[in-house]
């Protein structure tokens, strides 16, 4: 089974990395809570002040169920609060009332869990807008094995194993700003602040803070937009609290003891360019296609150099009275070696596709998505739900 991006993050990070007992085999994400080591809370090796390959992926998976069922293209074409993820500049299409938007998803048949949250304040006069989003994604309830077996080789199966959570968090503050408005075009700009806090139980910890800009350019059908994150570089600072006795476990069983260290986040810029196709009074049909480039180095990608890779994403949306809602996208190309080649000489490219819908009742919105991690065997579904409510504001009485 292929490592998702996602997957090869937190291998390499150590998230995933037997202490002795059995070194966890990938393809066997079933028997995490089994032999997950006390490596795990160890995220990171000692990166000083370089570019980290996957660093902060988590903020890569997307927000809400309507963009990651088209495929995670949604740098153009947003319209609602998650804007405030996709790109901060389309929050001037949320008007007159707050929104509030929330989603859930879970990953690896429930073990990693990931949680979104976005209030969006628009301002009286519709041209600028104020967002707070919230991202959490977690693995719960690991065994702590680092003390299990005590020094006369017995194993203390009562005592012996704890658990703790390794979680990421971010928020959001973003403000957009509407620089022209007309009938033929609209331009606006926005900007995120965001802080980042990482999580490896009570073992070790980060705190990272960045930037992002987004601008949007829009016509009667044709919109085009760009994201770019972490435009000043995000940085996250590391720190350990590993006691004596945990030490000298760690320098017996031959494990790192890691120490302080920054990890540098490189800009990331996504180009999208979406169209409206009014196929009747009744149905219309959205397209959306998005460039992701990063620069932190070689990637498994489309384009893969040294350090620009780039990753193509393709959504769309078929809505009707835009009530009812139907969406598919494709994304997460990568290459790799076919499982059915004994020879391992074979290469085939493989994808990440997805698929929704939504329905819309009043100023509330509930929508759907089904993903399949990129993979060519074992699948992995991932099912992903998000609500969306127009908190509309009384009337003043007079």
């Amino acid at each position: 089974m292929l490592m998702t991006k996602l997957t090869r993050r937190a291998i390499k990070k150590g998230l995933f990395v037997s202490s002795g007992i059995e070194r966890l085999n990938i393809n066997r994400m079933k028997k995490i809570y089994l032999f997950v080591i006390p490596g795990l809370v160890f995220i990171h090796n000692t990166v000083y002040a370089q570019f980290e390959k996957y660093s902060n992926e988590f903020m890569n998976i997307g927000a809400g169920a309507r963009g990651m069922a088209m495929g995670n293209a949604q740098v153009s074409s947003v319209t609602d609060g998650t804007a405030g993820y996709w790109n901060p500049a389309a929050l001037t299409y949320v008007k007159n009332d707050p929104q509030l938007n929330l989603m859930h998803a879970e990953y690896f048949a429930g073990i990693g869990k990931y949680d979104f949250a976005n209030l969006v304040l628009p301002f009286k006069d519709n041209k600028r807008v104020l967002a707070l989003t919230m991202l959490r994604f977690a693995v719960d309830d690991i065994p702590n094995t680092v003390f299990l077996v005590n020094p006369d080789g017995s194993v203390n199966l009562v005592s012996g194993i704890s658990t703790f959570s390794a979680a990421d968090y971010a928020l959001l503050i973003s403000l957009a700003q509407q620089l022209k408005a007309g009938t033929d075009h609209n331009v606006s700009f926005g900007l995120n602040a965001k802080i980042i806090h990482q999580t490896g139980g009570p073992y070790a910890s980060s705190w990272g803070f960045g930037f992002d800009a987004g601008a949007l350019f829009a016509g009667k059908r044709w919109k085009l937009g760009i994201m770019a994150k972490d435009v000043t570089t995000t940085f996250n600072a590391w720190s350990y609290n590993i006691d004596q006795q945990m030490q000298e476990v760690f320098y017996e069983t031959q494990n790192e003891i890691p120490t302080k260290s920054v990890e540098l986040t490189a800009p990331q810029i996504v180009l999208g360019a979406s169209y409206n196709i009014k196929i009747n009074s009744k149905l219309n049909l959205l397209a959306e296609a998005d460039l992701d480039a990063t620069f932190d180095g070689k990637r498994n990608e489309v384009f893969s150099s040294n350090p620009i890779s780039i990753d193509p994403r393709i959504g769309l949306e078929l809505s009707f009275k835009d009530v009812f809602f139907i969406r598919a996208g494709v994304d997460n190309f990568q290459q790799v070696t076919d499982d059915r080649d004994t020879t391992n000489q074979k290469k085939l490219w493989i994808y990440q596709p997805s698929i929704g819908a939504g329905f819309k009742i009043g100023d509330v919105e509930l929508d759907y998505a089904f993903t399949n991690l990129a993979n060519q065997s074992s699948p992995l579904y991932t099912n992903v739900f998000s609500l969306k409510v127009d908190l509309r504001r009384k009337p003043m009485k007079k």
